[in-house]
């Protein structure tokens, strides 16, 4: 069977001569002129291989990749971004965000079609792997493993208190953590000593991916919000695991595209949102995270300092906005204790 390419391009020439040479290479290729009309291509003709500009209407390339993330049929074919934009960050984000190669224009014919060949092969090898054992067992396999308090391999349990560490920023990562019971925080702090919560952990939730899978130092602290009950494994043994079991990997590339969109929309809300509204979003947040789902008011324990710290503001601010929230009959407050009345109307606060 031909192996088919998609070619996502706005540039009409870019895409012509692009397509023409995979022609000549033996490609069976369908182009798209933008990011919606690819998706929409992809999903009709199922690819092979995607080759997708990012600097795009209506969708940008970025989006395209997310969109793929998130679609089960369409989130393991190879993804290679094609262009102009040379900055390291931008190269940084499409790699995080689970993009298989980045080439930028011009490119030379001959680096096009090694990293077509070269992402091709890595997919055959995968399938290889998982039609040599039953499809079904090798999904089961990483239902299991993300079934982490089942999983049967070393694994160590920790027994932490309130306010004691997992893991310390600037440190190496040498395990993947797991929440079984509690409440953790993670957090960076600046040059002043003055912290940021960069997400809320809650049970059933791994943690401390996101620096392992770059391979760098952490570069956040965990922390325990209350008594917790941690199991992790060795750094090591989750990368075997990941190279395994393709849906393992899959999993964790989308927490990881989560994780850093999740953030992104934070730190924008910061730099544009009212105080109001970023106090009632952090709300939201953790009613979402430890609301278990349950209709009508939802309590909890959070400190005033942890809350400024997620919203990024002083802690006396966030006083009398809470102050301002209670008059309103948005929650209710008695001592550290806060009940959120209206998760709704927080969300929808119009100033």
């Amino acid at each position: 069977m031909t192996t088919k390419i998609l070619i996502i391009e706005d540039n009409q020439d870019i895409r012509e001569n692009t397509a023409e040479l995979l022609e000549l290479s033996g490609y069976a290729v369908d182009t798209a002129s933008d990011g919606i009309e690819g998706v929409r291509m992809a999903k009709i003709g199922k690819p092979n291989l995607v080759i997708c500009d990012i600097m795009m209407p209506h969708l940008d390339g970025f989006g395209v990749l997310q969109v793929f993330a998130n679609q089960p049929e369409l989130a393991t074919i190879p993804f290679i971004f094609l262009t102009a934009k040379t900055d390291h960050a931008d190269m940084r984000k499409g790699m995080e965000m689970g993009a298989d190669d980045y080439l930028t224009k011009p490119f030379q014919e001959v680096e096009l079609l090694r990293a077509i060949e070269s992402r091709l092969k890595k997919q055959q090898t995968n399938f290889a792997a998982t039609d040599s054992r039953d499809d079904l067992v090798v999904a089961q396999q990483a239902i299991d493993f993300l079934d982490f308090e089942k999983f049967p391999n070393d694994k160590k349990q920790q027994q932490l208190a309130k306010k004691q560490l997992v893991y310390n920023e600037g440190d190496m990562p040498t395990r993947l953590f797991y929440l079984v019971k509690g409440k953790v925080k993670t957090y960076h702090t600046n040059r002043d000593g003055k912290y940021f919560i960069t997400s809320f952990v809650k049970p059933g939730e791994f943690f401390g991916f996101v620096d392992l899978l770059e391979n760098q130092a952490f570069r956040e602290s965990a922390e325990t919000l209350e008594d917790a009950t941690v199991l992790s494994i060795y750094a090591k043994d989750f990368m075997e695991k990941m190279k395994e079991n393709i849906h393992v990997e899959i999993y964790f590339r989308k927490a990881l595209t989560n994780y850093l969109l999740k953030n992104e929309s934070i730190l924008f809300s910061m730099a544009y949102q009212s105080l109001r509204k970023r106090v009632a979003q952090a709300l939201v947040e953790l009613v979402k995270t430890y609301g278990n789902n349950q209709e009508g008011p939802v309590v909890m324990k959070l400190s005033r300092e942890d809350l400024a710290s997620r919203v990024g503001t002083a802690t006396e601010s966030v006083i009398r906005t809470l102050s301002d929230f209670k008059k309103e009959g948005l929650i209710e407050v008695k001592g550290a204790e806060l009940t959120i009345l209206h998760a709704d109307k927080l969300a929808n606060l119009k100033y």
